[in-house]
C-alpha cells in the first residue's frame, strides 16, 4: 500500500535520489492507516516519533560499557545513536539515499537493549532460555509495534513497513528463503515470531540501502568512540593502539603534522581520522558494488543476494584487526569484566524475584503476569528489565535486596 498523502516539496526532494533509494511517495505504508503530514515526509514523522518515544529517552542512561555513574564523557545508548545518525546521515547523503530514513533507523537500532549492554542482554537471555530468549533487535520492534504506548488509536510508533524492515534486518537477512508469517520457524527470537502472523516483513530479503547504510554507521561510531572511551578511562594507552597497524598510520601522521599537542588533541584526531578513512572506504566500495548491480529499484536491492553497503576486503580485515585489540584490550580488561560481572548479578536477581513474586512488578506489569514462573510472566519481566536504564536497575536491585528502614 502506498502512502495516502505526499506534499509537493518532498516529492520535488524525491528526483534527487537514486532509482533505488526508498521513496515515502512508495511506501507500503503503516499497519494502521492515517493522514500523513503536510509538512513532513512519512520516514521524517518516524524518524520524529522516535524521538519523542518513551524508549529513546531512556537511551540516555543506558550504557554500552560503562554503566552510567563511572563518567560523564562515556558514551551512553543515546549518545551512541546520535553518533550513528550523523554518520548514517553523511553516507546516505553522498549515495543519494533517503536521508530520512537512514536517520530513522540509526536512531532507533538501539531501542531494544536491555541495561548494562551486552552484560545486561547476556544475562537477561540466559534467564529466558527456558521462555524463548531475548534478543535486542527482536526487542526494538516489540517496542515500537507494542510497548511504546502514548497514541489513542494504535499501541507502538505505526511506523511504515519499511522503517520496521529496517530494525528487523538491517544486519541483512534472518532466515535463508521465504516463510509463512503465520508458522514463523521457532529459531526465530521471539519478538520478530510474535509480530511476523501481523505484517510480513519478508525476512529472506536483504533491506533496503538506507537500512545497510545505519548497520554500517554502528560499526564505524561503536568501533571508534570505544577507542576514545577506552583511552579516556586508561584501560590502554596511544602506544598500545599503535601495535594495530591500521591505527599506527593515522597516529604516525598526526604527531608528524602536531608533535606538540596534549594527548587528548591527538586521540580527537585520531578518531576523527580513522571514522573519515573508514567512510571514504564505504563511499567507495558500495558505489563500485552499486554499479556493478546496476539496480533499477530498491526491489533490486534487496533481491541482490549480498549487501551493497560495506568495507572493502582491506578495510574489513584492518576494521577486524581493530576489534581484536578492543575485545583484548578493553572488553575484556579486569576492571570492565568487574563491572559486567556486577551487572549480570543485578539482572539475574531481579529477574527471578519478580518471576517468584510478580505481584512486586509495577501494576501495569503485573497484569500481564499469570503467576510466579509462567511463560506470561516471564515475558513482562523481561519486557520490564529490558526497559529500565542503568540506574533504574541498581535502584530497583537496592530497594528490593537492601534490607533496610529507608528501603522498607
Amino acid at each position: 500500500m502506498s502512502s495516502s498523502h505526499q506534499n509537493a516539496p518532498h516529492l520535488a526532494m524525491e528526483i534527487l535520489l537514486a532509482p533505488y533509494a526508498s521513496r515515502g511517495s512508495q511506501s507500503r505504508g503503516r499497519l494502521v492507516p492515517e493522514g500523513e503530514s503536510a509538512t513532513r515526509s512519512v520516514f521524517q514523522r518516524d524518524r520524529d516519533r522516535i524521538i519523542h518515544s518513551s524508549a529513546f529517552r531512556r537511551l540516555k542512561h543506558k550504557t554500552q560499557v560503562f554503566v552510567y555513574h563511572e563518567g560523564d564523557h562515556f558514551r551512553t545508548r543515546l549518545t551512541h545513536s546520535i553518533e550513528v545518525s550523523q554518520i548514517a546521515r553523511a553516507l546516505a547523503r553522498s549515495l543519494r539515499l533517503n536521508e530520512d530514513l537512514a536517520e530513522a533507523l540509526a536512531l532507533a537500532h538501539d531501542l531494544g537493549h536491555p541495561p548494562f549492554g551486552h552484560a545486561g542482554e547476556t544475562a537477561l537471555d540466559q534467564a529466558m532460555a527456558p521462555y524463548e530468549g531475548f534478543d535486542h533487535n527482536a526487542q526494538t520492534l516489540r517496542l515500537v509495534t507494542s510497548l511504546e504506548r502514548r497514541y489513542a488509536a494504535f499501541d507502538g510508533l505505526n511506523l511504515c513497513w519499511e522503517t520496521l524492515e529496517g530494525l528487523a534486518k538491517h544486519n541483512g537477512p534472518l532466515v535463508e528463503s521465504p516463510i509463512d508469517p503465520a508458522h514463523p520457524p521457532a529459531a526465530l527470537p521471539f519478538g520478530f515470531r510474535d509480530y511476523l502472523p501481523v505484517q510480513d516483513l519478508e525476512l529472506h530479503s536483504w533491506p533496503g540501502a538506507e537500512a545497510q547504510v545505519a548497520a554500517i554507521a554502528d560499526d564505524v561510531a561503536y568501533n571508534n568512540h570505544d577507542i576514545d572511551d577506552g583511552l579516556r578511562a586508561g584501560l590502554f594507552s596511544l602506544d598500545d593502539l599503535a601495535a594495530v597497524p591500521f591505527v599506527a598510520e593515522s597516529l604516525h601522521e598526526i604527531d608528524k603534522a602536531y608533535p606538540d599537542h596534549p594527548q587528548s588533541v591527538r586521540i580527537h584526531e585520531l578518531v576523527r581520522r580513522l571514522i573519515g578513512r573508514m567512510t571514504d572506504d564505504i563511499l567507495a566500495e558500495s558505489q563500485a558494488r552499486i554499479a556493478a548491480l546496476d539496480p533499477a529499484s530498491v526491489e533490486d536491492i534487496r533481491a541482490a543476494g549480498h549487501a551493497v553497503i560495506g568495507f572493502s576486503d582491506e578495510m574489513q580485515q584492518a576494521v577486524n584487526g581493530l576489534r581484536a585489540f578492543l575485545f583484548h584490550n578493553m572488553y575484556r580488561h579486569r576492571s570492565v569484566r568487574r563491572t559486567t560481572s556486577k551487572a549480570k548479578r543485578v539482572v539475574r536477581d531481579l529477574f527471578d524475584l519478580y518471576m517468584s513474586e510478580p505481584e512486586l512488578l509495577p501494576a501495569e506489569w503485573a497484569r500481564r503476569a499469570h503467576g510466579p514462573n509462567s511463560t506470561e510472566t516471564a515475558r513482562a519481566v523481561a519486557d520490564f528489565i529490558g526497559g529500565m536504564t542503568d540506574r533504574f536497575a541498581l535502584r530497583d536491585h537496592e530497594k528490593l535486596f537492601t534490607i533496610s528502614a529507608i528501603h522498607i
